[in-house]
């Protein structure tokens, strides 16, 4: 069975982004680098949630293109969750409206590689609630934000982890890597 693996880069006060949704903090080297190269051979798909998508994309999730775009992460699945848009297939990348988590459990039961859960802590709490993700990777940063986007949001129940990677970078960030019990 595929492995779902929620990951991204954080700040020490556990913020993914500013209040802005900006991520001009994120310190890149080339350990990061050879990390992240690593990790997307792992995967052949990949889910986030609709405002993730805008980010990381500029707001294209909202707008509508008269030309078919190519999905902006190339050969990789793209399953975006939103509960404003309409759903289907725009630009080569996948909007669901149903429940993530259940939509998740049968990601998983198909062929494939692993699925990589992007960014958001709302898609986040709600998988790691429906018992989805296997795996947790996050990059923390040497800084404190003060405030904007949380990592995780409140959940309805605890969630137990097992250490399996630790690893300090050049640059001040370190690696953490949890197996979900």
């Amino acid at each position: 069975m595929r492995k779902v693996i929620f990951g991204g880069a954080n700040s020490l006060d556990n913020f993914i982004a500013r209040e802005d949704g900006s991520y001009d903090w994120i310190l890149f080297g080339e350990e990061v680098a050879e990390l992240m190269k690593d990790m997307w051979s792992r995967f052949d798909c990949m889910v986030m949630g609709r405002k993730t998508f805008d980010v990381a994309t500029g707001g294209t999730a909202k707008k509508k293109s008269k030309k078919p775009k190519k999905n902006p992460y190339g050969g990789i699945e793209t399953y975006v969750f939103s509960r404003t848009l309409e759903p289907g297939e725009r630009d080569g990348v996948a909007f669901v409206s149903s429940d993530p988590g259940a939509f998740v459990k049968k990601l998983k039961k198909q062929k494939g590689k692993d699925i990589c859960v992007m960014g958001g802590g709302e898609i986040g709490a709600v998988l790691l609630e429906a018992g989805v993700v296997d795996e947790i990777g996050f990059n923390i940063h040497p800084l404190l934000l003060g405030g904007g986007v949380p990592l995780f949001h409140k959940m309805k129940k605890q969630i137990d982890l097992e250490l399996v990677e630790c690893r300090q970078f050049k640059n001040g960030c370190v690696y953490l890597n949890y197996k979900v019990k």
